[in-house]
């Protein structure tokens, strides 16, 4: 599977999954019942979404500008980081609202979805690509 069709299924699955999991854990870290964090864990993935998308556009737009071509391990981390932490800046908000929560159980939270998705993230990978094959651009 290539292409479109590749990204969509992939995406498709990966929230999919990922809310599922992340309402439990919203539920179980806040109180809430699994239906109230289930609606932050979809808020949630959808502003992932959204920022990725604007997030990447801003940075690559940085990078093309730049004198230093390519990815180095310094330009990877710092990109990797302002991710995380304007994502936060949004979750961290919501959370409070949303779960009638305070700011130290929300930080809590989404220092547990961060690392959570670290994991997640290299697991689906292994998983999507051992079921659907590798990217031409991986092969």
């Amino acid at each position: 599977m290539q292409g479109l069709r590749r990204k969509i299924v992939y995406v498709t699955l990966f929230e999919a999954i990922a809310i599922a999991v992340t309402s439990n854990g919203l539920s179980a870290g806040s109180g809430s019942s699994l239906e109230h964090a289930g609606v932050a864990a979809v808020a949630s993935s959808v502003i992932a979404v959204l920022w990725n998308l604007a997030y990447n556009t801003v940075f690559e737009h940085w990078e093309s500008r730049q004198t230093v071509r390519g990815r180095s391990f310094k330009r990877r981390a710092v990109h990797a980081i302002g991710f995380e932490i304007g994502l936060s800046l949004c979750l961290i908000p919501l959370f409070i609202w949303w779960l009638q929560i305070g700011l130290w159980q929300a930080l809590l939270l989404d220092i547990g979805l961060s690392l959570f998705f670290v994991v997640y993230a290299f697991l689906f990978n292994l998983a999507f690509d051992k079921l659907f094959g590798l990217p031409l651009s991986a092969q």
